[in-house]
């Protein structure tokens, strides 16, 4: 366990990730949102999916593919989305293709990207300041995703695996610059 300032103590998991959220000049805005998936094995739900825990994990249990949906109650700058997967212990369970989607809800998704991964272990950030809502790449750097809705949907698994495991999901805004009421020279 680690201590702030603020006497609040971190698992060695939550001071990894505010130390990489500063490295990468971001916060963590997923305790702004309602996280729902498409199905789960008892005890394999979306509660373990955000406990910051790498020893669980979201398992699906149902039709593919298998989605996560975001729901923010207000409109919300997204810039990385993040994914914890352990190809090492999860095998065919881990996720080789995964979309990325847009909207207000889940009727008008647009598609942001879709990326593959190879046996990954650890991390994966998947960059959505490169892409503009239409899905092309080179949107200008400061821009994000503006979105009250985001779709993760896992389109295949390693080894031609049925159900996924994900292990932790994390999303990205940009960190904001401190407001200078005043000109104090």
């Amino acid at each position: 366990l680690y201590v702030t300032s603020h006497s609040r103590l971190f698992t060695s998991m939550e001071a990894t990730i505010i130390k990489t959220l500063d490295v990468l000049d971001c916060r963590e805005v997923g305790s702004e949102a309602t996280f729902t998936i498409s199905s789960a094995k008892p005890g394999n739900g979306v509660e373990q999916l955000r406990d910051n825990n790498l020893d669980t994990y979201w398992q699906s249990d149902g039709a593919f593919p298998h989605t996560i949906n975001v729901q923010f109650l207000k409109r919300v700058s997204v810039s990385k989305l993040c994914l914890y997967l352990d190809y090492s212990t999860d095998e065919s369970y881990t996720p080789k293709k995964v979309s990325v989607s847009s909207g207000t809800c889940l009727h008008d998704l647009i598609d942001i990207t879709t990326v593959e991964f190879a046996e990954p272990n650890g991390w994966v950030v998947i960059d959505l300041n490169e892409f503009d809502l239409a899905g092309a790449s080179g949107a200008e750097e400061d821009i994000c995703i503006r979105t009250h809705f985001l779709q993760v949907k896992v389109l295949a698994m390693h080894q031609n695996g049925r159900d996924t495991h994900i292990r932790q999901i994390k999303v990205l805004a940009p960190r904001e610059a401190p407001r200078v009421m005043g000109d104090y020279s």
